[in-house]
C-alpha cells in the first residue's frame, strides 16, 4: 500500500497550489500573469519570482498569484500583496484564515 504524504504537516512552510484550485481560481479571476511566490518547480505563471529573485523588492505588475511560505514572514508578503492591490496590481491571495492575527486585520480585510 503506498503511504500518502500528509497534506498539512510541520515539515514546511512552503506549499505548491494544486493545479485543480489554481485552474478554477485562474479562470474566476483572469489570466493570471505572475507567481510572486514560486519554485521553476511549482510555478503556475509563465513570469515567477523564486527565493533568490525575490519577489517582495520586484514591482508586480498584471494579474498575480500569490501562495506565500506560511511562517512568519506571512506578514511580509500580505503587506506587499496590500501596497501592489494600491498601484492597482491585481493580486489574488492563497492564505490561511488567521482572523486572530494582526497582518489578516491590517491587509486581508482591508481591501
Amino acid at each position: 500500500m503506498k503511504k500518502l504524504k500528509p497534506l498539512m504537516s510541520s515539515e514546511s512552510i512552503e506549499w505548491e497550489t494544486p493545479d485543480d484550485f489554481f485552474t478554477e481560481m485562474n479562470t474566476l479571476y483572469g489570466a493570471f500573469t505572475t507567481d510572486v511566490c514560486a519554485t521553476p518547480e511549482n510555478t503556475k505563471c509563465p513570469v515567477y519570482y523564486t527565493k533568490d529573485t525575490n519577489g517582495l523588492t520586484q514591482s508586480w505588475s498584471g494579474i498575480c498569484w500569490m501562495n506565500p511560505p506560511y511562517g512568519r514572514e506571512i506578514k511580509g508578503w500580505m503587506k506587499k500583496a496590500y501596497n501592489e492591490s494600491l498601484r492597482g496590481v491585481r493580486v489574488v491571495c492563497l492564505v490561511p484564515a488567521r482572523t486572530d492575527t494582526v497582518w489578516w486585520h491590517d491587509y486581508a480585510i482591508k481591501g
